[in-house]
């Protein structure tokens, strides 16, 4: 280990994570003098982690990622209360020698949607694939801005637990199984809606089962967007582009969310100028 400034990723596992390259990518732009590594942390050492971590002075702060977002939320002094609100923490920082947990994933599923939430629309619909952890961060954050949220997941009861916790509304729940098969429901004039189809679970993951989705559910020119990073090109995305609408893929919101991350484990913005560069390193 050497003796300079350090952040870095938890997870169980962790060789797959992409944060090292992200954040180490914008520390070289930058010119900072720092290191970011993966470190793998299972959940019985993750007391011992922190407690280790708390004496360390060149430490700046970890990433969070699977199975910890949850159980690090015990071990923390203070959580700022968007991550409170969404119940899980992706981003622990050293503040004033205490342990404060943040949520950037809110942030950055938003980036990318910027351009489209700038514009005025007469009603904003987004359904979302999925009942976990990441879909709760994405139904809030939609829902901040104007979106009638609808939970799809293959747990009914989960899903109405997630609606439950943002406003309760079991007419805006369903069973993803039934949106496997066609529909012939007719879809009303679109002119001014702003539709979004979003999918939170891993499913169309690489190893992972399919996605099975019909887009005889998917409201015309609606925008799809997919949080799945692997493969880049999900099957859902590809038959979405195919059918000419808008598809976003995971690596918006990865690297969106780094970079809420960067500022606070280093004191400066993320250097976003070479993003495509990134982006090319990242699906190498």
């Amino acid at each position: 280990m050497s003796d300079v400034p350090f952040a870095e990723v938890i997870g169980d596992p962790i060789s797959h994570s992409k944060s090292p390259m992200i954040h180490n990518f914008w520390l070289e732009r930058a010119g900072i003098q720092a290191e970011y590594r993966a470190s793998h942390v299972k959940p019985e050492d993750l007391w011992t982690f922190f407690e280790d971590r708390r004496r360390n002075p060149l430490w700046r702060g970890c990433n969070v990622t699977i199975p910890h977002k949850q159980a690090v939320m015990k071990l923390l002094d203070r959580i700022d209360p968007a991550a409170e609100r969404i119940g899980a923490v992706n981003t622990v920082v050293p503040e004033d020698g205490k342990l404060v947990g943040y949520n950037t994933d809110y942030i950055g599923f938003l980036e990318p949607l910027q351009p489209l939430l700038a514009q005025n629309h007469l009603f904003r619909m987004a359904r979302i694939i999925g009942s976990g952890g990441a879909a709760k961060a994405v139904a809030l954050a939609l829902h901040d801005h104007g979106f009638t949220c609808v939970i799809i997941a293959r747990d009914i009861e989960k899903a109405k637990a997630l609606r439950e916790s943002f406003e309760p509304d079991d007419r805006l729940v369903a069973p993803l199984d039934i949106f496997a098969e066609p529909t012939d429901f007719p879809f009303d004039d679109r002119e001014g809606i702003l539709d979004l189809v979003v999918n939170t679970t891993s499913l169309g993951m690489k190893g992972q089962p399919p996605l099975l989705l019909d887009f005889s559910h998917v409201p015309p020119n609606s925008v799809i967007y997919d949080i799945v990073y692997a493969p880049l090109e999900t099957p859902l995305l590809a038959e979405g582009r195919a059918r000419g609408l808008r598809a976003i893929d995971g690596l918006h919101m990865l690297v969106g969310q780094a970079a809420a991350a960067f500022e606070r484990f280093f004191g400066r913005p993320a250097p976003r100028d070479a993003d495509d560069r990134l982006r090319a390193m990242l699906i190498a």
